[in-house]
């Protein structure tokens, strides 16, 4: 269990990137500073720099997040699973501690990558780190030689089917579930790793 000092850490990084979320919400991207955000969370501009580069950052932090636990969920699964049925567990582990549907914020978070390039190149980088960490992974896990495409491609297509997910589920109308929207997904892009 973290310390108090990384339990405090961590729970003013929330309260920023909550903070980001309304802010953004509310009053448009545009309209949101980095002291707003700072002012709204009970912070200093220079604690808000301790935390995050800039805006962007606030804002997607809730994606990282799930980036980050996803990428652990895989790295624990059985050593004799093949990756892409690794990958589709840890993403069900995942969704399943986010509940039947994802929350709110989630939605609001895709609709605003959609509507700002700013922030969807910032998302483009968290997902370019993580593709790189979960390839290196698929590549131990497979056996390949460093370097091996296959790991890559793997990686890479498991996050952005994940992306695609996400804005088929903000933007279908009636909705479905995230869970079988993502499964459809996923199904589709397993066809080359079969």
């Amino acid at each position: 269990m973290p310390g108090l000092r990384e339990r405090k850490k961590a729970a003013t990084r929330q309260a920023l990137h909550e903070a980001a979320m309304r802010l953004a919400v509310e009053h448009g991207l545009e309209q949101v500073t980095v002291e707003a955000i700072a002012d709204l969370a009970g912070v200093s501009r220079r604690t808000f720099s301790n935390y995050f580069a800039g805006k962007e950052d606030a804002l997607l932090y809730g994606d990282e997040e799930r980036l980050r636990t996803l990428v652990d969920a895989f790295a624990v699964r059985p050593p004799d699973e093949p990756s892409w049925t690794a990958l589709r567990h840890a993403f069900d582990d995942l969704y399943s501690r986010l509940g039947r549907s994802p929350d709110p914020e989630w939605a609001q978070r895709v609709r605003l990558v959609k509507k700002h390039p700013s922030l969807l190149g910032r998302q483009m980088a968290n997902y370019a780190t993580t593709e790189q960490r979960l390839a290196e992974l698929i590549g131990q896990r497979d056996g390949t030689s460093p370097g091996s495409t296959r790991p890559r491609i793997m990686a890479a297509a498991f996050l952005h089917g994940i992306r695609i997910a996400s804005t088929l589920w903000v933007e279908e109308q009636p909705p479905r579930p995230f869970e079988e929207i993502a499964h459809e997904v996923m199904d589709e892009l397993a066809r080359p790793f079969h």
